[in-house]
């Protein structure tokens, strides 16, 4: 993250400076090395959003990819973060990396020097290496959490990659909306001032927005811009998120589909902490932070149940933190012994089925959008047009 520090030099200069840093203490620890001492510090804001470009975050995937072939190579722990550290360009990332490595020499866990780095490793990512090094394989543990991530971006990218054709058709269809409106409309409306009063109700409605843009131009234009403007900031409240996030779990359809993909996730979650050794309570806890609110209260009871001795697969199938073949197949690993690689092999199905749910959910949306975009453009053209057709019609 960029921090904004304004500093004191040693000759009594104060001096505004921008760091990369992963918090407020590496953001001090980093001035102070430069030379300063820091009179205040504070997150770097562009027009009221703070802005944390990518560059700005730790490559937490990459890291684990690189220092399992180090590990793998026979190299030592500590060695291996070093090395990591002074190959390394990015500021950010290798203020981490020569931190763990500090830690590390001091004779802390691995995990205690992940923890500390506030805001690059996720709780689970720390649980996971916490686990593994009661067995001292840390090296499995990262090829687990690497499996994990890969398929987890998997999923995401097949959302991402369905939404991005509908996107631009939106797009599309709204600059060409507004370039009619804007730009085509008003001539038209100069075309037909004499017979205002002769035009259909609809074109004559048109018509006077033709008129208005043609003089206003400016205004509507800001006008426009602003309303654009309060949209994206309205869409990016939380609050509001948060509202349609709960409209759509209310819809029938998408809303079972949007529980099957975090209940894929939280398996998927579960599955890698049981195979590194975490208990289960203390997985199903980790993992419930992947879940909506909802069904995170539901987990919690869950655990609880099973805390008490209760099965598995009947409490979370009593808290509807199920579905039919999660539960047959959590039965089956429950009486194995073998929940981890179950759980997985679970996770693996739902992802399988929503992949199958957006390709067919694509198909059929986008032609229906095509078609909803193509009755708005043609229609403002036929209320265009709907004049002259009159008039052709009148001379016959």
């Amino acid at each position: 993250m960029r921090y904004e520090v304004k500093g004191i030099t040693a000759d009594g200069r104060v001096e505004l400076l921008h760091v990369d840093a992963v918090d407020e203490a590496s953001a001090r620890t980093q001035t102070a090395g430069l030379g300063y001492e820091v009179l205040t510090l504070s997150g770097a804001r562009d027009f009221g959003i703070s802005l944390q470009r990518r560059s700005d975050r730790f490559p937490v995937l990459l890291f684990s990819q690189e220092l399992l072939v180090l590990l793998k190579a026979g190299m030592p722990l500590t060695g291996a973060i070093e090395t990591l550290a002074e190959k390394e360009r990015g500021a950010v990332a290798r203020t981490v990396l020569a931190a763990i490595a500090t830690t590390l020499q001091q004779g802390r866990t691995f995990s205690d020097a992940l923890e500390q780095q506030k805001g690059a490793f996720s709780p689970l990512y720390v649980a996971t290496i916490r686990a593994s090094e009661r067995t001292s394989d840390i090296a499995p543990a990262l090829s687990r959490f690497v499996a994990y991530q890969n398929q987890v971006d998997l999923i995401r990218k097949r959302l991402v990659n369905a939404s991005i054709y509908p996107a631009l058709l939106i797009f599309t269809g709204t600059l060409v909306s507004l370039f009619l409106l804007l730009f085509v409309v008003p001539r038209f409306g100069k075309v037909y001032d004499e017979r205002g009063s002769d035009l259909p109700w609809a074109s004559r409605l048109l018509i006077q927005w033709g008129q208005m843009v043609e003089g206003n131009t400016t205004a509507v234009l800001i006008t426009l811009a602003a309303l654009a403007a309060v949209l994206i900031y309205i869409a990016r409240l939380p609050q509001v998120r948060a509202f349609i996030e709960a409209q759509l779990w209310r819809m029938p359809a998408i809303g079972e589909k949007m529980k099957t993909y975090q209940l894929a996730r939280f398996y998927r979650t579960t599955g890698m902490l049981l195979r590194g050794g975490l208990p289960l309570v203390s997985a199903l806890q980790m993992s419930a932070q992947l879940l909506h609110p909802v069904l995170r209260d539901r987990l919690t009871r869950a655990s609880r149940a099973i805390s008490e001795g209760q099965p598995v697969a009947a409490s979370l199938e009593r808290d509807g933190l199920t579905t039919p073949v999660a539960l047959r197949m959590l039965s089956v690993g429950e009486e194995s012994g073998n929940m981890g690689d179950m759980m997985d092999s679970v996770a693996q199905f739902h992802d399988d089925e929503i992949a199958r749910w957006v390709d067919w959910f694509t198909r059929l949306f986008e032609p229906l959008l095509m078609a909803l975009i193509g009755l708005v453009i043609g229609g403002i053209v036929v209320l265009m047009y709907m004049p002259i057709f009159e008039l052709a019609g009148s001379l016959k």
